[in-house]
């Protein structure tokens, strides 16, 4: 299949008035596509898919697809806690034409590991799409264990995992798991840099909506051994101390407001808009790095 390495993008969704901003996400998709991303995601965490309706996520897929297809590898994020939606989710965006599934780990109902297990392999088995595993804790609760992962990866259309724990020492575990081409991508934006560096393919990141080539070059260089990538990097450590400030993805849409990507940086509730108490230190960190 085509490569999934390299930075992808977790797209956020704007809104005005309650509705998709169309001409903002248009704006966002070329901002992607001319800052060198291999990828995108449609419908992950930073789009707010929990909020979005199945028109909604069709209807934005569409747009991705005809405004960058055939230059970016096109994701659907699928992945609920219900295995049935999920697989159901999964079929649609596989006939709408994407090029991969991100399924995440089951949130609130807390599977063991042999309910993981089983969630992942009824999806792919209801697929020939490729399958990224998604794993998150700190929004799931439960987590992949690097066995459960081994045991998935033999799967044929399990392709890799998007492993968002931050923790490093994961990585020299997942490289070592699979016989057959496997994606290892971060799902961290603080420690994505250095996860390349160690090994990792590559990242599915919330700060490339805001800077996508600059993470683009850094990830590349980091993938060919520059020992000097995750350093420079750190230039943008003030940056992601505001990104994660509140919830993602508060700021990000606050920060694609800022830079006139986004029209509004409207959220659905229960997230709210970003706190103004943070506007001004934000701002000028944005105004430091020439983003606005």
């Amino acid at each position: 299949m085509n490569s999934l390495d390299g930075v992808i993008t977790a797209l956020a969704t704007p809104f005005y008035q309650g509705e998709i901003d169309e001409a903002s996400y248009v704006q966002l998709l070329h901002h992607q596509a001319e800052g060198g991303v291999n990828g995108i995601v449609v419908n992950g965490t930073t789009a707010e898919s929990p909020t979005l309706t199945e028109n909604e996520v069709k209807r934005l897929f569409e747009i991705a697809k005809s405004e960058v297809g055939g230059k970016l590898r096109l994701i659907v994020g699928t992945g609920t806690n219900s295995t049935a939606d999920t697989i159901e989710y999964t079929k649609a965006a596989e006939k709408a034409g994407a090029e991969a599934a991100l399924v995440v780990v089951p949130y609130y109902n807390r599977p063991p590991q042999r309910g993981l297990i089983a969630h992942f392999t009824a999806v792919a088995n209801a697929t020939s799409l490729p399958v990224l595993l998604y794993n998150v804790p700190t929004r799931t609760v439960a987590s992949l264990e690097t066995a459960s992962v081994k045991k998935l990866s033999e799967i044929k259309n399990i392709v890799g995992i998007k492993e968002a724990s931050g923790n490093l020492d994961l990585l020299a575990d997942l490289k070592s798991i699979s016989k057959k081409p496997f994606w290892l991508l971060s799902g961290d934006d603080g420690t994505g840099v250095e996860f390349c560096a160690r090994g990792g393919h590559g990242i599915i990141s919330v700060v490339s909506n805001l800077i996508p080539k600059e993470l683009t070059e850094l990830v590349k260089r980091a993938r060919q051994g520059d020992a000097n990538a995750n350093k420079d990097y750190q230039k943008y450590s003030e940056l992601m101390k505001w990104l994660y400030v509140e919830p993602n993805p508060i700021p990000a849409k606050w920060a694609l407001a800022q830079m006139g990507i986004f029209r509004s940086s409207e959220m659905r509730l229960p997230l709210v808009p970003l706190d103004e108490s943070h506007a001004k230190g934000y701002k000028a960190c944005l105004q430091n790095l020439n983003l606005v």
